[in-house]
């Protein structure tokens, strides 16, 4: 059989639609989507030389009230990471978001990731299966002027095709004022204390309770990951900056990270995700290298005139960024 998508309706849901997208492949190869938990890839089983390995990690209880940013791969925006005590200004006007970071003190991760998203678009062909799910803040979100400076949009296309996962974003500003923004994705790989990873810098942020404080210094010793390392006792919950800059693929992409297990997955990603997050969650069964387009709370550092990768849309305009994982 070739690339196929079904379906099937998760066990135990009780609080959101349980409709979950399977696709698959001729060789193996698997992803599963929930879009009721905003568009999660929770499910990633690549194969490679006939070895399949799950690579991604699942709360045991995302079904049944987990955290929407505590499995798969949570899609951030309009922001990714935190903003301070979820206070900023933009364009002269002050908006206040609920702190719901785990201290509840700061708002944390945008709002896409823990909202429904509608199905626009599935199919498959000879090399690939794909589905794509739009976000759009005044639909979906139910967003207003009072929460954010404009309305916005997101249409994310999960593309499986042979040992590959590919996440194809389209950010689109519907509204008639510019639109500032982030983009972040929060993969959980599985991982034990035996994992190999490398997440190439030379900076990092400081930060201050998590939030950034302006000042980036050398990576040091606990956070170098310029080379293959085994996470063994290693803590994380860093800013990766400065990243290097080598030759793109044909197709763009810059190699950005590898993660050795049972197989070697390499993160690849679009030029415009400067900053790499790296976190061990303290259940330590997972290791998280989170791409973004901007540092944590990029909107305040903007506002004190420092480049922290924050982005404006004109409106009606549209913006496009990849993501590939591969074996």
């Amino acid at each position: 059989m070739g690339y196929r998508i079904q379906s099937r309706q998760a066990d135990s849901v009780t609080d959101r639609d349980a409709g979950v997208y399977h696709l698959l492949g001729p060789d193996g190869d698997e992803a599963e989507i929930w879009p009721a938990l905003g568009f999660n890839v929770f499910r990633w089983r690549p194969v490679r030389n006939h070895v399949a390995s799950e690579c991604l990690y699942a709360d045991p209880e995302l079904f049944t009230g987990g955290r929407p940013t505590r499995s798969g791969i949570p899609v951030l925006f309009p922001f990714p990471n935190r903003i301070r005590e979820g206070h900023f200004v933009w364009a002269g006007q002050t908006y206040s978001l609920i702190p719901n970071d785990p201290a509840m003190r700061n708002a944390i991760h945008g709002f896409a990731c823990r909202t429904a998203w509608r199905i626009v678009n599935c199919g498959s062909d000879a090399d690939s299966a794909w589905i794509t799910g739009v976000f759009r803040g005044s639909i979906d979100g139910g967003w207003t002027p009072e929460q954010w400076p404009a309305d916005h949009e997101i249409e994310l296309t999960v593309r499986l095709s042979r040992g590959t996962l590919r996440l194809e974003a389209v950010i689109r500003n519907p509204d008639s004022v510019p639109l500032p923004f982030g983009l972040g994705y929060h993969p959980y790989f599985r991982a034990d204390d035996a994992t190999q990873v490398q997440v190439p810098a030379n900076r990092f942020w400081c930060l201050s309770e998590n939030i950034p404080s302006g000042e980036t210094r050398e990576v040091d010793s606990a956070r170098d990951l310029n080379h293959l390392r085994k996470l063994g006792d290693l803590k994380l919950d860093d800013i990766l900056t400065a990243l290097p800059s080598p030759s793109a693929r044909p197709d763009g992409l810059i190699e950005r990270a590898i993660v050795r297990g049972p197989l070697t997955v390499r993160l690849a990603c679009s030029p415009v995700f400067r900053e790499m997050v790296v976190f061990t969650p303290p259940h330590r069964q997972a290791f998280c290298i989170e791409p973004y387009t901007c540092t944590t709370d990029a909107v305040n550092l903007d506002a004190r005139g420092m480049d922290a990768g924050w982005l404006t849309l004109p409106p009606g305009g549209e913006w496009i960024a990849v993501v590939e994982f591969s074996v």
